[in-house]
Order: C-alpha cells, then structure tokens, then sequence
C-alpha cells in the first residue's frame, strides 16, 4: 500500500492487475475537493499508462463513500485540474468535464459505495463505468431542495424520464437495493460482502487483457455517445448556472453547510452517521 502522511488518497494492490483508489479524508466524510480531485485524475492518469494495472476499484475510507464536493474547502476553481471556460456556468464545466474523464480513460473504474453517497459523490460514482453499493447504503442529491440541480446531470441519462423527475423533484435518498434495481448500479450485495464481491468482479475484468478491455469499454461509451447522453448532461450546464441566480441558491449562499447539512439530515439518521464534520459537507 502506498501511504503518505495526510494522504488524500490510498492505493493497493488486492489482487494482480488489480488496483484500489481509497479516498481518505473520512473526518470529512470524503469531501471533495479540488487538491483530491486533481489527485484522483493523476493516479488515474497514472493507472491507464501502467501496464500492471488492468482495472480500478474506487471507495471511501471511514463511514462512506463521499459528501459530495467540499463547500468548507474554498473555491472549487481555484487550481483546478482542467480548463473550463470562464463565465456563468464555469464550475458546472469543470464538473462535467472532470467526470467525463472517467468515462475517456482506457481502463474501466468500479465505484464501491458504502454507508453513503451524496451530490457531487454520486456524480463521482455515477462517472464510474460499474457501480457496485452495499444493500443498506444511502444515495441522495439533497442539493435539489436548497440551491441548484446537480453540476453533472446523469439522473436523465442513466435512470429515466419518471424516476430522474422524481429524484430531482423530492432530494430524496434511495437505498442500494432501489439504486440497482433503478440503473443507478449493477448490483447491491449485503454490505458485509461488498469489499469481497467487488474484488471478485475487478479480478474477472482483470483477467482480459487491456488493449480489448480498452476497446469494450470504448464502445459502449461510444453508443451512449451516439445515443446523445454527453450532449444531454452538457445541456443542463447552463441552467445550473441559472440556478445561481434564484432567491434560494442565493439564501443558499450566505449559509451553504449548514443548509446542505439540514436537507441531508434525515439521509444521515437513515445510514445511521451522526453527521458530516464541519466543512466536510459537500454538494
């Protein structure tokens, strides 16, 4: 395993060809931020030119999966690991952007989501290319009652017109059963077998060799492509900027945690967490 003092990442070597990605700031519920999400797209980066890597396992240390964006960590521009044109709708760009880089990586990544996943961690999640949550977790965009629709709209694409409606309408969770049953991932297993089964699954894809792994991935990203879904996420960047400026994303504004921590109340209470620490909050 390699670890650093305050590693915002950790990653292992569970299996051959096989490697896993922990995000590590379990004080903030892992949080994302921009120094993590630049982290994250370099190891990446790093994993598709080595040739010992055939597949990525991607989770949360501590409690979940992820909070969501970091909104206690400043802005999300600032230093930013790609280029988004300036202007209303910037940070949805940068969002979007980011999060298709995943789905442009030769190699396939596998999301692992326990306890929960909120917001911007579902958008994470949902960028995956296989999506694997434990029956009792947790998945919500709260960030739908107090302030904008999501900075990566996936809902549509991946669930549908009734359950997307419903899901951005109500900010309600769903539980990891729903989550598979809906699309939002291939399977929910009981949340003691889910390190277990996801391993066995990134060992069956690592037994394919990646120059056709790369090219099996590409097609099905391809006939989403065809099928408009990268034209349909990037349609919403502007009316989440227009989100911006509505009466309730600017009282949103003046008290953003303590807003998102409210409207993610019950979903906490539900995954059985006391609460996201302070600034760990996310969207």
């Amino acid at each position: 395993m390699t670890v650093a003092a305050e590693s915002l990442l950790l990653v292992d070597e569970p299996a051959p060809h096989v490697r896993r990605i922990t995000l590590n700031r379990p004080e903030k519920r892992n949080a994302i931020s921009t120094p993590l999400r630049r982290e994250l797209l370099d190891t990446l980066h790093a994993h598709d030119h080595d040739d010992d890597v055939r597949v990525t396992i991607l989770r949360g240390a501590g409690p979940c999966f992820s909070s969501g964006y970091d909104l206690g960590g400043g802005s999300m521009m600032v230093d930013a690991p790609i280029y988004s044109a300036p202007g209303d709708g910037q940070w949805a760009r940068q969002a979007t952007d980011t999060w298709f880089g995943i789905w442009d990586l030769a190699k396939p990544v596998l999301a692992q989501i326990h306890g929960y996943a909120m917001a911007g961690g579902t958008e994470l999640a949902s960028a995956c290319d296989l999506v694997y949550v434990a029956e009792d977790a947790q998945i919500s965009y709260p960030v739908v009652r107090v302030a904008s629709p999501p900075d990566w709209q996936y809902h549509t694409v991946l669930l549908g017109m009734r359950r997307a409606m419903e899901i951005m309408l109500t900010g309600d969770p769903i539980s990891g059963t729903e989550a598979a049953a809906i699309g939002f991932a291939n399977r929910a297993f009981p949340a003691d077998r889910l390190e277990e089964e996801v391993l066995r699954i990134a060992t069956r894809i690592a037994g394919v060799p990646s120059d056709l792994t790369q090219i099996n991935k590409r097609v099905v990203h391809r006939q989403m492509d065809v099928w408009g879904a990268r034209a349909a996420i990037r349609a919403g960047q502007e009316l989440q900027a227009l989100a911006g400026h509505q009466q309730a994303a600017k009282a949103f504004r003046e008290n953003a945690l303590a807003m998102v921590k409210r409207a993610a109340a019950e979903q906490r209470a539900e995954a059985g967490d006391a609460g996201v620490a302070e600034g760990g909050a996310g969207r």
